[in-house]
């Protein structure tokens, strides 16, 4: 079911664009943390490219941008898919907010809010059970296309220094 959306979002050429970036990023990101220890680092992927916000020295970034094309190239498709990645983080809340809502549903008849507390408990820990796994598939199936085709990097650039270091990668897609 999920793989159905993702192809349908490959007919429409800024959706198609936007999940190579977005594997892209995550690629990269993966490549940076094999290089800088404890690294700190957010992305944002649009059609045009993605925006990397973290202390990362901009040769370190061309570096693992470069790596990470390689690598998604040759069909590792695994680093397009990130654990920290926003689709999984709002997957988990959503989920944990529904089973919460859930759970009122179930025991709205009791009268202590005590006596809900542990059904809120039990569902939400179930759904962040089952978040997880789906957050993973909602990136690798929809979010995210692992296979570049002729995507190729056009720059790497350091756009803002303070407070917080921003650069853009740059993509085109034939």
């Amino acid at each position: 079911m999920l793989r159905l959306i993702g192809d349908a979002m490959e007919n429409v050429p800024f959706l198609a664009r936007v999940r190579r970036n977005h594997a892209l990023e995550h690629a990269t990101v993966h490549m940076l943390a094999r290089r800088v220890p404890r690294l700190r680092v957010a992305g944002y992927s649009i059609n045009l490219g993605f925006f990397m916000i973290g202390a990362v020295e901009t040769a370190q970034l061309e570096a693992a941008a470069d790596e990470a094309l390689l690598r998604l190239r040759r069909g590792e498709s695994r680093w397009a898919v990130h654990p920290n990645c926003g689709t999984s983080l709002l997957t988990s809340g959503l989920m944990v907010t529904l089973a919460t809502l859930l759970a009122g549903q179930f025991t709205h008849r009791l009268e202590q809010a005590s006596a809900r507390l542990p059904a809120a408990v039990l569902f939400s820990m179930a759904a962040l059970l089952l978040a997880r796994p789906l957050g993973i598939n909602l990136q690798r199936d929809v979010t995210t296309e692992a296979a570049m085709g002729g995507l190729r990097i056009t720059g790497v650039r350091r756009m803002i220094t303070t407070p917080f270091t921003v650069h853009w990668v740059g993509t085109e897609l034939p």
